[in-house]
């Protein structure tokens, strides 16, 4: 009796699932869309996209999910191998693609309204491609910047840089150099995740550390220009006193309070980060945002932009992505990078006015959307183990002194290749 029992009632669940998911009651479907946006502007700007599409398209419901940047690989991990997974998934480009090779995104290549494709560029769309499919739409990014206390540059009288003319590497270690002393810094690296940020930055001095060979496999080196930027942390902490070893442990708002407080001249950080600086920083307080050094490829920089994907189990895969076309509308895109404060990859959206303007210093993190790629480790099958098993802990002794760069090369690339090669079998 129990057992017929328990059968009954799992029946019925699963009943009411299907009619759910189907939209089969009343005809009507809906999809559920999950969004990662945490800042209430961006929160408040994607719950009234939904609104808006809810109103104009009785038939599609749109129901809002929220979920975090904090947990979603293994959320999403999770719900894809329990069939859970919601249909419209936003994330990052670099955590596609164990997802984009293990089949659990829907290939969007026909699926995409022409104008979307033709407005976003070639090098946004390559972050999210796969295999020669397309995984993900990227809609948003930021380049990493300098976010300068102005009234500190200026009384130091150096050269400031602009995005015409940026600082090199060693221009910028030697200015931090020259801004620090008396137990104040000319620079704070948060890098309590350095990875990211150093293989990013390092695509401006022509370092690419993962290299595709003729078989497809992929295999790590550490050749001499995928050392300027980790030199230039290392050695600002530990050689030239210029560069605050307390930080290296940090994520960047911890950094804001020291900031604000006249300890360091100057932060490394994402562009989005001027929302909590205006937020936060003492009335009068003086800021300015300035272009990451340049090296022998100019201001190029890596990123990993926000993506929209529809997950391979949707049964509405087609609604879904007219979902997307609508949400990345160039005017649509515009809101979510403002209330994100990020920059849009659309380049309609680009041209908007509310982006080019000198307040909270809006045109200079436009001004370099053009020398944004695609992050070296995108399409890097096993990068989240080799990041996570090698190379955080790498970068994080290395920068502190613990290690040298000899041994940070071996640990990158001996250790590193042993866990990619478990991924390219």
């Amino acid at each position: 009796m129990r057992t017929r029992w328990i059968l009954a009632l799992v029946m019925g669940l699963l009943l009411t699932a299907c009619s759910s998911d189907d939209g089969a009651s009343d005809g009507r479907i809906t999809l559920r869309f999950q969004s990662l946006a945490w800042q209430q502007e961006s929160v408040d700007a994607n719950k009234e996209l939904v609104r808006e599409w809810n109103a104009a398209h009785p038939d599609v419901r749109v129901e809002y999910v929220q979920g975090s940047w904090d947990s979603v690989h293994d959320q999403l991990l999770t719900s894809f191998e329990g069939g859970e997974a919601p249909d419209i998934i936003h994330d990052a480009s670099d955590d596609l693609a164990d997802f984009a090779y293990g089949g659990y995104l829907a290939d969007l290549s026909e699926l995409l309204p022409a104008r979307l494709k033709s407005d976003i560029p070639e090098r946004s769309w390559e972050t999210a491609t796969f295999g020669g499919r397309v995984y993900g739409v990227p809609f948003l990014q930021e380049p990493r910047v300098l976010i300068a206390n102005a009234e500190w540059l200026g009384e130091s009288g150096v050269r400031v840089p602009t995005p015409e003319d940026p600082w090199t590497w060693e221009e910028f270690r030697s200015i931090a150099k020259e801004l620090s002393g008396g137990g104040k810094y000319g620079v704070a690296w948060p890098l309590k995740e350095p990875v990211s940020a150093t293989l990013n930055l390092s695509l401006s001095t022509g370092g690419q550390m993962f290299h595709r060979g003729a078989d497809g496999k992929v295999t790590v080196r550490f050749d001499a220009a995928d050392e300027v930027v980790p030199r230039t942390v290392h050695d600002g902490v530990n050689t030239d006193g210029s560069a605050s070893s307390v930080t290296l442990g940090m994520g960047g708002s911890d950094t804001l309070p020291g900031f604000f407080g006249g300890k360091y001249a100057m932060v490394p950080l994402g562009f989005s980060y001027r929302q909590q600086i205006v937020q936060q920083a003492p009335k009068g307080f003086d800021w300015q945002v300035l272009p990451a050094p340049a090296g022998a490829d100019g201001l190029t920089q890596g990123v990993s932009p926000q993506t929209l994907s529809v997950a391979e189990d949707s049964p509405h895969k087609k609604e879904a992505a007219e979902f997307i076309g609508f949400l990345l509308r160039p005017k649509n895109m515009v809101r979510l990078a403002l209330g994100d404060w990020m920059l849009p990859t659309g380049t309609e959206a680009l041209k908007d006015p509310a982006l080019h303007t000198t307040e909270d210093d809006w045109a200079t993190g436009t001004a370099l959307a053009a020398q944004l790629r695609s992050a070296p480790a995108q399409s890097v099958r096993g990068y989240p183990e080799w990041k996570d098993k090698v190379a955080t802990p790498a970068f994080q002794e290395y920068y502190s002194g613990a290690i040298d760069l000899d041994e940070l090369r071996r640990r990158l690339v001996e250790d590193g290749n042993l866990v990619l090669a478990r991924y390219q079998r």
